[in-house]
């Protein structure tokens, strides 16, 4: 095939182009000849295709997004916000944090393993980007439904994937969810979340500013795995016939991570680079038109330079591959050398393959020959635009109708005993063991608290003890009966589990992952999600940094429950003052802190027992959320408490297991007057925690609850080694272990 040079596109207006082959629709591919004049040349058409595509463009998206700068509460924390490759935030003392969170779905079910492993990554050079060293990774997962065959082959591979890249790289997973509904089961959900550090002089953006500096290509050779892995798998919905599309998926080295994000580091410390940006999604297209875009001229690019795995790669084909583990600098021609020199150290491959120009134009070259001449802003930042059409679906009123009220409840202390030990060994509240086991938590030495804990917590500097937490939470089914709704409980949970470990909430990243946005009923739902999460972030005082949208999760007609993932990230002065899960102390008296409604709608109960989805979520109150965590930070900061668990899906009898199993002793539960036992135990209502209080503390903390008007209720006392709730059954300690970890190994045997 000749080469389509910029001369011939000007020359060959009617050629014919495969515009709706690479994902563009008609309108976009009239709008891409406008704003150059003429027809596009294939590697421009290349560029724009996969620019203008869904996942990098977030051209359904953005007119809702907005929403997270018109209502970004005000805090002096936030240092860097949305529109880089991560936000970031002052933690104190001089350091800055930088988070967020990623999707990696579609490749994810098409390749699970390296589906998953290149999405972690992805997310740890977003973090390296920024300035920052890497220090942990999260993972929040969906798969199909447990039993589903398919969920057999998705899950492992998903599993092995982020434990064989993370642990390679050394960087601890520190937390995450794992979550079955047959809604994923065309879909499951692979969201990677990496947190880094660094000195507030240390952060690093991603533009190409002053005329002559070098544009450096540094890691590994472009191959061509990936190609079209954007604007092929994340940009459209599944059909039904399954994974055939292995080759858009990228493949990852992450030794040759680990030695890029070691020469990066240095680089950075000998203050080498005016610009910098990591080649993820989009390629060597988004890196180049982002960087000219956000600078202060144009960029020229010899393309042929670029070190190839396959020599047989296309212009066109180098513009889109996704290959992994590259990044792009710019750099001052003087510090050209020495840039060079490190990249020979660590055994990094870097190559000059342009530099920035006094003009406005992205220029690339093959061979001497022009390729691609376009305005950088319009391939980077001036993407379509759509306002989608979104309605209120018409089964809403039905299914929210179709409330937990109307199902049978226990008829007697036996069947209230045999659905609590149902409930504790289902898939969703199951231990996760078997996934966590195979991730390194406590490499590197910092990790405080992982998994099963409410929060994941880091120690950022060794002789003062600063730390910051990180949860993640979302609950499909709370956002599918009302989304608004769904996405403030997401936040509250994701919040609260921050609080409980004594941690003051700064900050969140999102991952929203819903069906596609030509269905009038998705693009509500988002529009409904995006709001909810808005004003929520509003009233906590937690700015939105960054995040992802993945849309067109769905096959054939079927879409994904809305899943809203929130991650929170706080700050604790001190992480030896931090606060587990786990009842570890005979004799402490158990608390239970907001109020208990009967609210069992969406419930993990109306789900085990009866297969159910319906009726309204649990209510939210974002200023009672924010009281509790206040409490919970001050308990856990004046050792008030000895340990602390949220109250979400599974409610009640669920946190209590948790913490026992946690810690070997079992509890004594009284109900309350004005509850009855299964509500007590079962409910799901929101802004609720229990704590273990030594008996010293008890005065001191009832009295601080009293004051500050936070319900504190009395329910029972660390003791045995059985989950007693007096009057109604006793579940041993033994019985209940069985049950909460045999049932993910059970299910994958």
């Amino acid at each position: 095939m000749s080469l389509d040079t910029v001369k011939q596109a000007e020359q060959t207006p009617e050629a014919d182009q495969p515009w709706k082959e690479l994902g563009l629709k008609q309108d976009e591919y009239e709008r891409i000849r406008e704003i150059l004049g003429r027809r596009p040349t294939g590697a421009e058409l290349a560029m724009y295709s996969v620019m203008w595509s869904e996942h990098c463009s977030y051209k359904s998206s953005k007119v809702h997004l907005k929403q997270f700068g018109e209502k970004a509460p005000q805090t002096d924390a936030l240092l860097v916000g949305i529109g880089e490759n991560a936000g970031v935030v002052d933690v104190g003392q001089g350091y800055a944090v930088t988070f967020k969170i990623e999707s990696h779905n579609h490749p994810s079910y098409i390749e699970p393993y390296q589906g998953a492993a290149t999405g972690v990554g992805g997310i740890v050079r977003d973090i390296l980007a920024m300035g920052a060293r890497p220090v942990a990774v999260m993972d929040p997962l969906r798969f199909g439904a447990a039993d589903h065959p398919d969920t057999k082959r998705v899950l492992p591979g998903v599993v092995a994937g982020i434990g064989g890249y993370g642990n390679c790289l050394g960087l601890p997973n520190i937390g995450g969810e794992v979550v079955f509904d047959p809604c994923y089961q065309g879909n499951p959900l692979v969201n990677a979340l990496c947190v880094g550090v660094m000195k507030h002089e240390d952060i690093h953006l991603a533009k190409a500013s002053g005329a002559g500096n070098k544009v450096i290509l540094y890691g590994a050779r472009t191959g061509g795995d990936g190609i079209g892995g954007v604007s092929v798998l994340a940009s459209e919905t599944f059909d039904s016939t399954g994974p055939s599309r292995r080759p858009a998926v990228q493949v990852g080295d992450p030794f040759q991570e680990k030695l890029l994000i070691e020469c990066t580091l240095e680089i950075f410390r000998e203050k080498l680079v005016a610009g910098i940006q990591d080649l993820g999604g989009a390629g060597l297209s988004c890196a180049t038109s982002e960087l000219a875009s956000a600078g202060s001229g144009g960029m020229r690019v010899e393309l042929d330079t670029v070190p190839l795995r396959d020599a047989t790669l296309s212009p066109e084909e180098i513009l889109m591959s996704e290959s992994q583990e590259r990044m792009c600098a710019i750099v001052e021609p003087g510090k050209v050398d020495r840039f060079l020199e490190i990249c020979e150290k660590w055994d990094v491959i870097a190559t000059v393959i342009g530099e920035v120009t006094e003009g406005t134009r992205l220029e690339i070259f093959w061979h001497g020959e022009q390729i691609v001449d376009v305005p950088p802003r319009s391939v980077a930042h001036e993407g379509p635009t759509y306002q989608r059409p979104y309605a209120r679906p018409q089964w809403q009123d039905a299914l929210q109708a179709d409330h937990a009220g109307l199902l049978a409840r226990p008829a007697d202390a036996a069947e209230l005993r045999a659905q609590v030990l149902a409930l504790v060994g289902s898939p969703n509240q199951a231990s996760k063991a078997w996934v966590t086991d195979q991730y390194d938590r406590f490499v590197q030495g910092n990790t405080v608290l992982a998994q099963p804990e409410d929060s994941g917590i880091v120690r950022i500097d060794e002789d003062t003890n600063l730390g910051v937490a990180i949860a993640t939470d979302g609950n499909g089914r709370y956002a599918k009966l009302d989304p608004y709704t769904g996405a403030q409980l997401a936040l509250a949970e994701a919040y609260r589990n921050v609080a409980a470990t004594g941690a003051k909430p700064l900050a969140i990243s999102d991952c929203l992952n819903f069906g596609s946005p030509e269905d009038p009923a998705v693009m509500w739902q988002f529009a409904e999600a995006t709001r909810g999460l808005a004003d929520g972030c509003l009233t906590l005082g937690t700015p939105v940094t960054g995040g992802n949208v993945s849309l067109y999760n769905q096959t054939g007609e079927v879409a994904i429950h809305p899943t809203p993932v929130v991650a929170v990230l706080g700050v604790i002065d001190d992480v030896t003052r931090r606060t587990p899960i786990a009842f570890a102390d005979e004799g402490h008296l158990l608390y239970l802190l907001g109020d208990t409604r009967d609210e069992l709608s969406g419930s993990a109960w109306a789900q085990v027992v009866h297969d159910h989805l319906g009726g309204l979520p649990p209510a939210v109150d974002l200023e009672r959320e924010r009281l509790l965590g206040e409490i919970l930070i001050s308990a856990s900061r004046d050792g008030m408490v000895d340990a602390a668990h949220d109250l979400s899906d599974g409610g009640l009898i669920q946190a209590v297991t948790e913490s026992c199993l946690r810690g070997g002793l079992g509890a004594r539960l009284v109900v309350p007057d004005g509850l009855d036992a299964f509500t007590f135990l079962f409910s799901e209502s929101a802004g609720r925690a229990v704590v273990a209080v030594p008996r010293s503390e008890e005065l001191r903390f009832t009295d601080m609850c009293g004051a500050r008007g936070l319900p504190a209720t009395r329910i029972g006392v660390v003791d045995g080694d059985a989950i007693d709730v007096q009057g109604q059954f006793a579940l041993p300690l033994a019985e209940l272990r069985a049950a909460h970890e045999s049932a993910i190994p059970a299910l994958l045997a």
